[in-house]
């Protein structure tokens, strides 16, 4: 069994630290995701587990045992980076096996390992050739073949498919879940992608300046952010916010008294306080003009996804986003009437951007 927890680990640089107390446990086969922005310190975590930095304060362990004192070596993890770091005289087999020849494993058991790891990654027939006559997504399968092959108690990724172009990124998406669900080895993936962090994840730990924002499945952090940081964060667009207050329990107003939208459930015990409001643009539409609950917006731009549209507004000075999937003509420039659902509008304290 192998699962890994932190507790209360903290990574300082002088005086300045950068990661601040993170706490969480990964199960034992699970695949998880540490999802942020760049900077927000998910690689130096990796990291951290991987040994590969030292943690300044906290307790990190593996199946059971605290790794804090124990080499890279020792730890169980393999590791595949960003950079494939293959070595280019090599053939492929020689990559996936150096470990192997390192460790003194006997040729014919090497050979067999080696052959099993390339079926599994679709590499046969690219055993004798090099890395340079290789592709990057061909380059990047043989780099998780040397991982792979030492049988590790840990997969590591620290962003693999980033320097992939975005039809190979999708292949790859779809053998890393499939070589997961064959193995079934704990896995961490690092990613700045919210797509390939969706995509991939059993659970989500989504962080920011250091700290974990919220830990959960794509569909809990996408349906309920914890925060208005990873409502901001998580989509593609992301959740519309609106700043304001409650007014007299169940009408939302607009800073600056703009749009007034209804709540439901009444809350009333928060009226008159500064709120965020939040709505995803798939659950925003246009209605007929001047329908009643709906607020007028200007129309900044549109953007043609092909299967639908995003017409992104302006409403009274904030950003709002609305998914379409219809044929309607819509133009920069005009003003269309915003309908949202009360039970669709997420609420966030302004001051804190917890969620309510």
């Amino acid at each position: 069994m192998t699962e890994i927890s932190l507790r209360q680990v903290r990574k300082s640089y002088g005086k300045i630290e950068t990661i601040h107390g993170v706490e969480f446990d990964i199960h034992d086969g699970e695949f998880i995701v540490m999802l942020g922005p760049s900077g927000c310190g998910k690689s130096t975590l990796l990291r951290m587990i991987a040994g590969l930095e030292e943690i300044t304060s906290g307790e990190i362990s593996i199946g059971g045992h605290v790794v804090n004192k124990l080499e890279p070596n020792e730890r169980g993890c393999a590791m595949v980076f960003q950079n494939y770091a293959l070595y280019p005289h090599m053939s492929v087999a020689e990559n996936i096996g150096y470990s192997l020849k390192i460790a003194g494993v006997p040729k014919a058991e090497r050979q067999q390992r080696i052959d099993k790891i390339a079926a599994t990654l679709g590499l046969k027939d690219y055993l004798t050739r090099r890395p340079a006559e290789l592709s990057g997504g061909q380059r990047q399968r043989v780099a998780m073949g040397r991982a792979m092959i030492r049988e590790p108690k840990v997969f590591l990724f620290d962003e693999p498919l980033s320097n992939l172009d975005a039809r190979l990124r999708v292949q790859m998406r779809a053998e890393l879940r499939r070589m997961h669900q064959r193995l079934r080895t704990t896995s961490i993936f690092v990613t700045h992608d919210q797509i390939e962090a969706m995509t991939l994840a059993d659970r989500l730990v989504v962080l920011n300046q250091g700290h974990v924002e919220q830990i959960g499945t794509p569909a809990e952090v996408y349906n309920k952010p914890a925060t208005r940081f990873v409502a901001s964060f998580i989509g593609s667009p992301p959740m519309s916010l609106i700043d304001g207050k409650i007014d007299g329990g169940n009408i939302f107003v607009q800073r600056d008294g703009g749009a007034r939208l209804a709540l439901t459930p009444n809350r009333a015990d928060m009226a008159g306080r500064p709120v965020t409001l939040g709505v995803r643009p798939e659950a925003a539409s246009l209605a007929t003009n001047g329908a009643a609950g709906t607020v007028a917006a200007r129309v900044d731009f549109v953007e043609e996804l092909g299967a639908g549209r995003i017409v992104q507004a302006d409403l009274n000075g904030t950003p709002f986003a609305i998914a379409l999937n219809d044929e309607r003509r819509i133009n920069s420039g005009d003003t269309v009437h915003i309908d949202v659902p009360p039970d669709a509008i997420h609420l966030y304290d302004l001051a804190t951007g917890s969620r309510l």
